[in-house]
């Protein structure tokens, strides 16, 4: 994690958190990533030819069959080959035909075309848009609502 995506400015720049600087650091932040991966829906994302860390991704309830991504981050050398999409379309079947979702919520920064891309790719319909302001450099962005409906099971 630390080598393919926790030290790459490029990965960090639309995400809520920082590079992290050395290994001895990134052996303290993998420490509270599984400490927090047995609470939360999150995942490490691992290539399946090298077994390489290569990103995370997760998921959270907001309501009931409601379900967001909490995040999906790739290694910049891993974005644009098709596992940006496949770990999204993993994360709406597990939450359609495991946790009977309903709908899916995903967002990206206004400013990220390869997540918006992502967005569309997988037939995400766009909602809104809100202004925020990155907590880490006080920049202001956009960030873009996307939501997809989920086939499931539920008896209404």
């Amino acid at each position: 994690m630390y080598k393919n995506v926790w030290s790459r400015a490029e990965t960090a720049k639309y995400m809520a958190w920082n590079v992290t600087a050395s290994e001895k650091d990134a052996q303290a932040r993998i420490e509270r990533t599984i400490a927090y991966q047995k609470t939360h829906d999150t995942y490490l994302v691992c290539e399946k030819n090298s077994g390489a860390a290569i990103g995370f991704a997760g998921i959270e309830k907001t309501a009931p069959h409601v379900y967001q991504e909490a995040g999906i981050a790739l290694g910049p050398e891993y974005v644009g080959k098709g596992y940006g999409k496949q770990i999204l379309q993993l994360l709406l079947d597990y939450c359609a035909e495991e946790l009977d979702g309903t709908e899916f919520y995903y967002q990206t920064r206004a400013g990220n075309a390869a997540s918006k891309a992502l967005a569309k790719s997988c037939d995400f319909s766009y909602q809104y848009a809100e202004n925020k302001v990155d907590s880490r450099t006080g920049e202001a962005y956009v960030l873009e609502v996307w939501c997809k409906k989920l086939k499931t099971n539920i008896d209404s």
